[in-house]
């Protein structure tokens, strides 16, 4: 169980390191502050999910989902 142990730590302590610099590399949303004036919907905000910046929210969420996953695991004294 020892072993098991310190993978899982081990893909926890990995997982926070990614979680961490896939937060550092995305866009503030403060860049959208033209939808004040209504001038934010361009092409780029309809198409979000197809781009960088989409794809960027779906990877931190899943990542989270699984680091957060992983914690309530290692919690667990088994």
């Amino acid at each position: 169980m020892d072993i098991l142990r310190y993978v899982l730590v081990s893909i926890f302590a990995l997982l926070g390191l990614v979680l961490t610099v896939i937060v550092i590399l995305q866009e503030g949303k403060s860049a959208g502050l033209g939808a004040i004036g209504g001038l934010a919907d361009s092409y780029w905000e309809k198409n979000k999910n197809r781009s960088k910046e989409g794809r960027m929210e779906k990877i931190t969420k899943y990542i989270a989902i699984g680091f957060f996953v992983l914690a309530f695991v290692l919690t667990i004294n088994f």
